[in-house]
């Protein structure tokens, strides 16, 4: 298997792992993914997911040039049977922390725009060489880089195919920290464990909130955003929360 889960108490952890092959994605590989998306989100006790690449030399170059994209190709695969990988139409609200050593190009790139968190090792390099080769990022990349990071640099991505610095890619918004390459897992997993310490029903309100009330005209989105955050008002972590607020206060 290609597409390692482990979980380690409130953590679970989908690793690429096909090193030998810079963890390039088979068709195989792209189901194995969206079930263990699927998997840790349906866990009760997992509260937030790292996705990482196995070894130091690439987070994942992209898809397999020798099957997923001739399969393409030929026109006999549609690209919506990799929608979960992507998670795309998906509803995934545990926080994900991306831990990035390497490449990360073609279809690494638009998992990585699927994740919320994103540590990157200072040698780490981004592409999306699709234009060069004749065809586009269709993995959700299309929708979320200039929803994630706006217009200008996201055009300057998409339409050049040049490949990108993890300095480049910072300033333009689209990782988190820069890091050297042997603290990178150990930063992602400090961030979800700091995040896992949090109330699990309220950071998963948030990020639904946040994937869900941005295209929303402003008053609908304000309205919703009211009911969904009563519902976090109401619920069993605020009564705990508030209490040991209340109780901290008294003392």
């Amino acid at each position: 298997m290609s597409i390692e889960v482990t979980r380690e108490k409130a953590i679970g952890t989908i690793r690429i792992a096909r090193p030998e092959k810079l963890n390039a994605m088979t068709l195989a590989m792209y189901d194995a993914l969206g079930q263990a998306f699927v998997e840790l989100r349906d866990d009760p006790e997992i509260r937030v997911v790292v996705l990482t690449g196995a070894g130091e030399r690439s987070f994942c170059a992209g898809a397999d040039l020798t099957e997923s994209i001739p399969a393409l190709a030929s026109d006999r695969f549609d690209i919506s049977a990799w929608d979960p990988a992507h998670l795309k139409g998906v509803a995934f609200y545990k926080p994900i922390v991306c831990a990035i050593n390497g490449l990360c190009i073609g279809a690494g790139f638009e998992i990585m725009l699927a994740t919320d968190i994103r540590i990157a090792a200072e040698g780490a390099q981004f592409q999306l060489p699709e234009p060069s080769m004749g065809f586009v990022p269709a993995g959700g990349t299309l929708v979320r880089l200039v929803r994630q990071i706006g217009y200008a640099p996201a055009m300057e991505i998409l339409l050049t195919a040049r490949r990108f610095s993890a300095v480049q890619m910072k300033a333009a918004g689209v990782i988190n920290q820069i890091v050297p390459a042997a603290e990178v897992e150990k930063t992602a997993f400090a961030v979800a464990e700091e995040i896992a310490r949090l109330s699990s029903s309220a950071v998963q309100t948030i990020k639904e909130a946040v994937l869900t009330l941005q295209d929303l005209p402003l008053d609908e989105a304000f309205a919703a955003e009211a009911v969904i955050g009563q519902r976090t008002f109401t619920s069993e972590d605020a009564r705990k929360g508030l209490s040991a607020f209340a109780a901290r206060v008294r003392a």
